[in-house]
């Protein structure tokens, strides 16, 4: 380790033979976005296996070859406190719950520098929020998009978010929920299994991949409401991936409906969402439950659907 930068060593996977560089090296190293290596070879900050300098994010990749990327630590950020209003279900001088609505995303990152939950918390939190997260998502114990909406909780101790984050680990928290589903499904209860990656093609999207690859993910989903070509579900994390309700239900040929990234629109819906403004995916966290990481009492909310949300619901009764 150099000061100011992380060294990172990176090898290109077997599969990943005859890849762009590029691709290849943010296949090895998921904490990088594509943009970001590409940005790191062009500046000359990558040396391949020869000990020569890698400046063409095009060559091709040779499986088993270790390359060395040479990342700058990030610059400090500092978040300011924005008087945005939040709709708290519970407090204490530990932790806070709070029932997000879609559109608000939780942490600064490029695009979304201010205006997020983490603002709206330093501020009503006064400032006391767990720094475990650093200065970039402090309190911030899980995440849910920016376009779902529902249940979070979030630590104004690091004790509370060690406790937590114990918790989140150990797979104990109970987050259970509401999605409108494409389709009908016609099974009453079903289980998803399916571990998950960073789409190779699309950094944007999450991707179902095979057997002993990706994270280990189960969503547990059960039918509550046959709708006009889709059904209301409500689906039980068993672990807690990045978009895992939106790919898991995907792929199983039950996309949510709106949803614009995982989701294709069906015509008995597209004239529907319009009429209704509805632009993001039907996906509402509406139950969350855990021990209290310093009191040891368990703790459980719910949140009903938001109105957008429930609209859409009545809209597709049979």
């Amino acid at each position: 380790m150099n000061q100011g930068v992380s060294i990172l060593e990176a090898r290109i996977a077997d599969e990943a033979h005859g890849w762009r560089l590029d691709r290849a090296l943010t296949d090895a190293l998921p904490t990088l976005s594509r943009e970001r290596v590409k940005a790191l070879i062009s500046s000359g900050a990558v040396t391949g296996p020869d000990g020569n300098l890698a400046r063409d994010p095009a060559r091709k990749a040779v499986g088993g070859a270790v390359f060395q990327v040479v990342v700058p630590d990030p610059a400090p950020a500092h978040n300011e406190a924005q008087d945005i209003p939040l709709n708290v279900v519970f407090e204490d001088e530990h932790l806070i719950v709070i029932d997000k609505p879609a559109g608000l995303v939780v942490h600064p990152a490029a695009g979304n520098l201010d205006g997020t939950l983490v603002n709206a918390l330093l501020h009503h939190c006064a400032g006391q929020l767990s720094g475990i997260g650093g200065v970039a998502r402090p309190g911030i114990v899980h995440r849910i998009d920016k376009d779902t909406s529902g249940l979070m909780v979030a630590a104004k101790t690091d004790r509370a978010h060690v406790g937590l984050a114990a918790q989140f680990k150990a797979h104990s928290i109970d987050r259970r929920y509401r999605a409108i589903a494409s389709g009908r499904v016609l099974a009453a209860t079903g289980t998803v299994n399916a571990p998950l990656a960073r789409s190779p093609s699309n950094r944007k999207k999450i991707a179902v991949c095979s057997p002993g690859h990706g994270k280990h993910a189960i969503t547990h989903w059960t039918r509550l409401n046959q709708l006009r070509d889709a059904t209301l579900i409500e689906c039980r994390l068993e672990t807690g991936r990045t978009h895992q309700v939106r790919v898991h239900m995907a792929s199983i040929g039950h996309p949510l409906v709106g949803d614009p990234l995982y989701g294709s629109m069906r015509s008995a819906h597209r004239a529907l969402l319009a009429s209704l403004g509805f632009q993001r995916q039907a996906l509402h966290a509406a139950h969350l439950g855990f021990i209290h990481p310093i009191k040891s009492n368990a703790l459980a909310f719910d949140s009903v659907m938001p109105a957008d949300m429930q609209e859409l619901f009545n809209q597709l009764l049979v």
